[in-house]
């Protein structure tokens, strides 16, 4: 498949995709939605892609089934976390800033933006459709970093799912297992995985402008809407701090004293 191709089949996709969810949304009243749908639309991206090449590559195929294993995970883990439990805080609040715009604002600045950034993310997924380059060392090695990243953010949500379920006071700071050495885990597993996708899809079509991909994932999650818009949230709890003071934010290392 011709990039020129996969690049605006992936673009209908998403636009159809994300204008779907914000209708959704406006029925249900729950902007957060979005969020379930993030790791869904690149399943989608992965799957379309795949059935509209007439003979996909073993590369492609692997790189779709990593795709789809991290995109159902997550999207099951933020459905499941985000079920009874009404629109979540940070969506709840823009819905009072924005008031009667609400409705074009979170059009725009919610599933548009957020359709765009997919398929900036995206694009290392995307290229490799047009590869025929077969670097099988680096592409083992991508692999090799995905499955750890990939581990690494299962493990994380799984042992906060269980602190979560257990814990008497809503303020008691999870402290323990991996995060223990990191103040979040599950980021820095995502962070790791889509490089490991990105070596993976260069070792298929060595276009190194497709670094942007793992470049904006790293981007959001440390600077934008991954762990400043959360931290902000315990500005207030005196547990926290300190573990902030103790813990770094992203790489894991063991406790400072």
């Amino acid at each position: 498949m011709e990039l020129s191709e996969a690049l605006l089949l992936s673009g209908g996709v998403v636009a159809v995709y994300m204008v779907s969810l914000y209708f959704w949304a406006q029925i249900i009243k729950d902007t957060s939605i979005v969020d379930i749908g993030w790791g869904i639309g690149f399943v989608l991206i992965a799957w379309t892609l795949w059935f509209a090449q007439d003979e996909p590559s073993s590369n492609y195929s692997l790189i779709m089934l990593a795709v789809t294993l991290w995109g159902l995970r997550l999207g099951w883990h933020i459905f499941s976390r985000h079920r009874g439990r009404g629109e979540d805080w940070r969506y709840a609040n823009w819905r009072k800033e924005w008031g009667k715009n609400h409705w074009w604002r979170s059009f725009l600045q919610v599933f548009i933006l957020q359709g765009l950034m997919m398929l900036i993310v995206g694009s290392s997924v995307i290229v490799a459709t047009d590869g025929d380059s077969h670097n099988g060392a680096l592409f083992v090695v991508g692999s090799i970093i995905w499955s750890f990243g990939f581990l690494f953010e299962t493990i994380g949500d799984w042992q906060l799912n269980k602190f979560l379920s257990q814990r008497k006071d809503k303020k008691q700071i999870m402290q323990s297992g991996l995060w223990r050495y990191t103040r979040h885990p599950n980021y820095f597993g995502e962070i790791t995985l889509w490089w490991g996708i990105w070596l993976m899809s260069i070792a298929t079509n060595p276009l190194w402008w497709t670094i942007v991909s793992p470049l904006m994932i790293s981007y959001l999650l440390l600077w934008v809407s991954g762990i400043p818009m959360l931290e902000k949230k315990y500005d207030d709890n005196k547990q926290f701090q300190a573990y902030k003071q103790q813990t770094n934010a992203l790489i894991p290392c063991f406790p400072k004293k």
